[in-house]
């Protein structure tokens, strides 16, 4: 499988190196991964959100090659969490910018394709959100971007990695390496995905969240109900 690794102007540079080093690792175990880091505009360098860090895009990202598309976050403030930031260097005016390039339109390209998973971590989903690509679909995100999430139809689901089929979404910036293990071990298999677990030291965090089993009731409603 391929997994192509989302980068544009003003990326969490975390959100990208978590994921992808998950799978680059991957294939020390198994020849049924391979990795890039890849733009909408091609092999380029692209700066992150933070100063004086850049990756180099080496593909142009290719839904039609993709069997994995993971999309970041941006690297900014948002609105209402200081003063000190200037306008173009919150959040949503970096994401805005990458909506103005061809990468929407990539994505929903993705979305639409058979076979091709698109994954977000952090404000990852924002990105799909703003573009109008998560009406209707569970996801999730940073917990100071659910509102935001929120306004662009998504339902709100409340796990650390959300699986709603062709979309799987994760929440702040440390959820990438939950996320690149789950997707690790749904599209490859668990031992693989124990293998680098163990590599890195990393347990994964809670239950992988999906629209599937009865609803949870309240622990008031589960007292009053009589033994069976």
């Amino acid at each position: 499988m391929l997994a192509q690794f989302v980068l544009f102007d003003g990326f969490d540079p975390l959100d990208v190196i978590a994921p992808f080093e998950i799978f680059s690792a991957a294939r020390a175990f198994t020849d049924q991964v391979a990795v890039e880091l890849a733009s909408a505009e091609g092999a380029r360098q692209v700066p992150s959100g933070i100063p004086g860090v850049a990756l180099t895009a080496a593909a142009l990202l290719a839904p039609e090659r993709a069997d994995l598309v993971v999309v970041p976050g941006a690297a900014g403030s948002l609105p209402g969490q200081g003063t000190e930031a200037a306008p173009e260097e919150r959040i949503p005016a970096i994401l805005g910018r990458a909506l103005t390039t061809e990468l929407p339109s990539l994505l929903a390209d993705a979305l639409a394709a058979p076979g091709t998973t698109v994954a977000t971590v952090c404000g990852g989903s924002l990105v799909l959100s703003m573009a109008g690509l998560v009406r209707g679909r569970h996801a999730t995100t940073h917990h100071q971007g659910l509102d935001l999430l929120g306004a662009g139809g998504a339902h709100l689901a409340p796990g650390r990695v959300v699986d709603d089929g062709d979309l799987v979404t994760a929440g702040g910036v440390t959820s990438g390496l939950d996320l690149g293990l789950y997707l690790l071990e749904r599209e490859v298999g668990p031992k693989v995905a124990l293998a680098v677990e163990q590599l890195f030291a990393h347990e994964r965090r809670g239950v992988v969240w999906r629209d599937q089993g009865c609803e949870p009731m309240s622990p008031a409603v589960v007292a009053a109900e009589p033994p069976r």
